[in-house]
């Protein structure tokens, strides 16, 4: 339990070090980002097209960009726009693809272990480098855009956005918001009991998790993290594999304290997410109005039939007990591990089954060598899908979960899609992962072309 302490302790120190980190750091900006910017062009020359939905690809075609969307596609050749210098791509029959979508990471979690953050208290701006890395990396593996499912993450999507730092889109989620003993409360058995003039914990104060009991306590956390631009709203409503004193088993929150969480975020045209594995946990959330379950490993065919009809998305992780587990070190995290593991095979088939919306994400936490399998772990979906249809989950699929945010979204045009007027964020690939998905495993050999926002971020070709 010290080591536990230690590393709250680190991350506070960590959290505070982040402004004085993000002026030191810059940038290119982004077409359109600066007073003085002029309009670009890029023209993508003989591709052929994944679009994120299809299970073909297209006849060879010729793609035009315009500073930060498609603007034309068509099998012959495009006029030049006038008075704007174009850069041109011979793509030679490669194949131009919608950027990745993961839509269920940690930013800020990811790539540290937790005995780093332990050892780095003297030292927080190598913990925020190295979550800058993060971001950047997670963009050069061909990721543009990213649903982060708790952390504080705020100021790193103001600053990607804003041309300082590089990395993906951002939907922010914020604090996780847990009730006392649930998934999202971090403190020690020696900070109870609480009281009203308790002061809140280190991860509550720093925006890792918040503690709420009761309808009251619901609203005041959930619309704090609508407050600091959160796209969703995520809460813990059961059990999980990487907290101390929950078993996963438990189902937590009462229908009204979820319900009042999904009504405050309906009052802010968005939608509430939960942590859920078991089926009484996904089922109260649904009756209270939960519109995406995370993770629901454990459901059994009744629940999976209760989703489907209530049109609920499911945002799963192929989480199986090989090289990409997460580590858990514990006894205890290590048997909860197995438990969930075991249940991936059955509930993607279910999933299948009742024609679920499926989402994909990763879910890394403490593992930096498993965020650089970001695309391993998408290439490991065909257990259960074919080739197009993991590459469709992971752009236009993850895309349409994206737009749940309504008028929080903080990206509201077309994503994961290669179509005039949508969002130019495109890869091209050194072959065609519809015939090998094992090509988006290796980006840095595969990529050639990564632009996100219309902005070349990587050009092999050049």
């Amino acid at each position: 339990m010290q080591t536990r302490s230690r590393y709250l302790l680190a991350l506070g120190a960590l959290l505070l070090g982040l402004s004085g980190l993000m002026t030191q750091v810059s940038f290119a900006q982004r077409p359109g980002s600066g007073q003085n910017s002029q309009p670009t062009a890029v023209l993508f020359e003989n591709v052929r097209i994944f679009d994120g939905v299809s299970d073909h690809l297209s006849a060879l075609s010729n793609v035009m960009v315009i500073d930060n969307k498609i603007q034309a596609i068509d099998t012959r050749s495009l006029p030049m726009p006038a008075d704007i210098g174009v850069t041109r791509i011979s793509g030679e029959g490669r194949v131009l693809m919608p950027g990745l979508i993961d839509a269920h990471t940690h930013l800020f979690m990811e790539t540290t272990t937790q005995e780093d953050l332990i050892a780095a208290t003297t030292a927080p701006e190598q913990l925020f480098q190295r979550a800058q890395e993060n971001a950047a990396a997670m963009l050069m593996r061909g990721f543009t855009s990213a649903r982060d499912m708790a952390g504080p993450v705020f100021l790193l999507k103001q600053a990607v956005d804003s041309g300082t730092l590089v990395g993906p889109r951002i939907w922010p989620s914020g604090a996780m918001i847990s009730q006392t003993s649930g998934h999202g409360d971090f403190r020690e058995l020696s900070d109870l009991p609480r009281t009203p003039t308790s002061e809140l914990s280190l991860a509550e104060q720093f925006g890792v998790g918040a503690i709420a009991d009761g309808v009251p306590e619901v609203l005041r956390r959930t619309r704090e993290q609508l407050m600091q631009g959160a796209s969703q709203i995520k809460l813990a409503a059961g059990g999980g594999v990487s907290s101390a004193f929950d078993p996963i088993d438990v189902a937590q929150y009462t229908e009204d304290e979820l319900r009042a969480a999904v009504e405050a975020a309906e009052d802010w045209n968005t939608y509430v997410a939960v942590h859920a594995y078991t089926p009484r946990a996904i089922q109260k959330a649904i009756r209270a109005g939960v519109k995406c379950i995370e993770h629901g490993q454990l459901m059994d065919e009744e629940t999976a039939r209760i989703i489907a009809e209530n049109d609920v998305w499911l945002s799963m992780q192929p989480f199986l007990d090989d090289e990409d587990a997460n580590p858990k070190p514990d006894a205890e995290g290590r048997a909860k591990q197995l438990l969930v593991a075991e249940g991936t095979d059955r509930a993607y088939n279910l999933a299948k089954q009742y024609n679920i919306k499926t989402a994909w994400g990763t879910d890394n936490l403490f593992n930096p060598q498993g965020s650089a399998r970001q695309g391993a772990k998408l290439a490991k979906m065909v257990r259960w899908y074919s080739p197009a249809e993991v590459l469709r989950m992971a752009t236009s699929t993850n895309a349409s979960l994206l737009k749940l945010s309504g008028q929080r979204n903080p990206y509201p045009d077309k994503l994961g899609v290669v179509e005039e007027g949508a969002l130019a964020d495109l890869l091209l690939v050194n072959g065609n992962p519809l015939e090998n998905i094992r090509l988006i495993e290796d980006p840095e050999t595969n990529f050639l072309v990564i632009m996100k926002d219309g902005v070349i971020y990587k050009n092999r070709l050049g």
